[in-house]
């Protein structure tokens, strides 16, 4: 009995084995039907996004067949007109830093020409400063000399009395 007690546990291990391979072989036939239901759907979504894509596109390439060179024609002219405009700023640059140039050696000149006018002012302000004072002080004097001699014969030869230059209230004042 022991051996029939192994050959039925034997044919009882087949049998489990069997129907579980039996239900394996359901399991990944229902994992096959599902997968490729999954794909025929991915595959008409696939179709659809075609559709919709694909109209898409070809307007974006027609669209940048037409505007390309519309880019490029704009990009050329902003170019030139970037290189127009640094030819132009280099050509005002040299003509600021010539005018003031100019600007500078005229208002040398001019503080040159100023200066010589101002010192020949001065020097004509001194000669006649000189012209009018000499003569004035010697005139002066010769009246100074009339009025003492005059004074002097009028007085009946007498020395004049020296008049005082201060008073006696500013004996303390010193100025």
């Amino acid at each position: 009995m022991q051996n029939v007690n192994t050959e039925t546990l034997l044919i009882v291990f087949v049998a489990l084995t069997g129907a579980a391979v039996l239900l394996q072989s359901f399991v990944l036939l229902a994992l096959f039907f599902s997968v490729r239901k999954a794909a025929k759907a991915i595959q008409e979504e696939m179709a659809e996004l075609r559709g919709i894509v694909q109209p898409v596109a070809k307007e974006t390439r027609e669209f940048l067949a037409r505007v390309g060179p519309q880019v490029e024609a704009v990009t050329k002219d902003v170019a030139e007109m970037v290189h127009g405009l640094r030819a132009q700023s280099v050509e005002l640059q040299v003509s600021t830093t010539e005018i003031l140039e100019r600007v500078r050696r005229q208002t040398s000149r001019m503080d040159t020409m100023f200066t010589g006018v101002l010192d020949t002012v001065d020097r004509a302000t001194a000669v006649v400063s000189q012209a009018v004072t000499i003569p004035l002080r010697q005139i002066s004097g010769i009246a100074a000399f009339l009025r003492a001699a005059i004074d002097t014969l009028r007085s009946g030869g007498r020395a004049p009395r020296a008049q005082a230059t201060h008073s006696a209230a500013d004996r303390d004042l010193f100025v």
